[in-house]
């Protein structure tokens, strides 16, 4: 395996034309400082970790299943299956009227009945295949891994046959009431995770110049369509985590597109979010209200440090932003820590068992961002992992 690492890497370094690569979200310094490390076999850990990575890759690569909307038995309002098609969460019959209809809201609690449209299912699985596949050839080298990522990626995106219209006109509809509505652009929130994978495949004989130029075109189309659709726009107007994620996806969609000013104009509209939404002690209370306020707040927050991240390729600093009255997320997070120590009690609404998977992740960036390596160890104290990719190895 060392040698095969030795001959490919190289190759796909120079191919790339730079060892570092350009990722939005994940750090590609960062990545090629764990690279570096695992090339060197120095590190058990990091070996490990990239191990687990390889593993899942190669079951994907074995079962060699790829995604798409076309998948659904629904039909969306516009007769066009390409079109992505999602209920809401929350709304449930209402078991007082004889045909159920209009449904009615139960905040926090989620209807069995979403599963029966499977886009959202597909499209989490897309994306957690392609970033597999995409850091399995990162590490590697190994043409297989890219070739699986490219085909999973073009399902979704390209294929004429399986591609996703980019628009998301009838995402999160409620029976008995709308088709579609602005926030079920929260569902599209990780789309990044994508861009971020075809930049690690470029360099791949797997991934060409046709499939990004087709992939930028999709997301600037979707771009597009946020701006300039009702439904986008009424997203765009969202004063909780609803409009935080839109901003995640306006600014990473105008910097993989090469907006770059438009990534910059959004940023502003993030700092007016940071006002309005984080109080000066770090509190969230759009967030808190909630009936799974613990989620929501840590939820919202992961969009604020995303957006920290996507604010550096345009030269931006929200890390450490503050606003006259001292609001900012590092702020924010640092309200969050004595909950997480349990040196106090959470006492907002919390309809289900707290959990730190996403704890984890804040804390393992903020080790980093804020340097304070206390945070790390907070982090492996609660002894959870972050996510299906757990990259907290890689400091992201």
């Amino acid at each position: 395996m060392g040698v095969l690492l030795a001959a490919c890497l190289p190759s796909y370094l120079t191919a790339a034309g730079q060892a570092v690569p350009k990722t939005i979200v994940l750090d590609g310094k960062i990545l090629a400082k764990a690279h570096k490390a695992y090339m060197s076999k120095l590190d058990p850990d990091l070996i490990e970790a990239v191990k687990k990575i390889n593993d899942k890759a190669d079951g994907i690569v074995k079962a060699g299943k790829t995604y798409s909307v076309m998948s659904k038995a629904q039909l969306p309002a516009s007769g066009d299956k390409h079109d992505y098609m999602s209920q809401a969460p929350y709304w449930w019959p209402d078991p007082a009227k004889p045909n159920n209809l209009p449904y009615i809201r139960r905040d926090g609690q989620r209807n069995p009945e979403l599963s029966k449209i499977t886009d959202s299912i597909e499209k989490d699985r897309m994306l957690d295949d392609a970033e597999t596949l995409s850091l399995a050839y990162f590490f590697t080298g190994d043409e297989k891994y890219a070739a699986h990522a490219a085909t999973v990626i073009r399902a979704w995106f390209l294929d004429p046959k399986t591609k996703q219209n980019p628009n998301l006109n009838f995402s999160q509809g409620i029976p008995g009431i709308s088709t579609g509505r602005g926030i079920g652009l929260i569902e599209t929130r990780e789309l990044y995770r994508v861009i971020d994978s075809s930049i690690l495949l470029e360099g791949s004989k797997a991934w060409t110049r046709s499939d990004r130029e087709g992939l930028k075109k999709w997301f600037g189309d979707f771009l597009g369509w946020m701006i300039d659709s009702p439904i986008g726009r009424d997203e765009a107007d969202e004063l909780n985590n609803h409009g935080t994620y839109y901003d995640v996806q306006a600014i990473a969609y105008a910097i993989f597109t090469g907006r770059r000013e438009l990534a910059i104009k959004q940023l502003n509209v993030t700092k007016d979010r940071i006002r309005t939404q984080i109080e000066p002690d770090g509190s969230q209370p759009k967030e808190l209200v909630r009936t799974l306020s613990w989620g929501y707040a840590n939820m919202n927050l992961a969009g604020f440090f995303t957006l920290a991240r996507l604010a550096e390729s345009v030269g931006v600093d929200l890390w450490n932003y503050k606003t006259a009255d001292g609001r900012g997320i590092r702020q924010a997070f640092i309200w969050l820590l004595p909950f997480v120590q349990n040196e106090k009690k959470w006492t907002y609404e919390q309809i289900k068992p707290r959990v730190f998977g996403q704890t984890v992740h804040l804390l393992n960036i903020a080790a980093r961002k804020y340097q304070d390596p206390e945070y790390r160890v907070l982090a492996k104290r609660l002894g959870v992992t972050s996510g299906e990719n757990d990259l907290g190895f890689l400091d992201l």
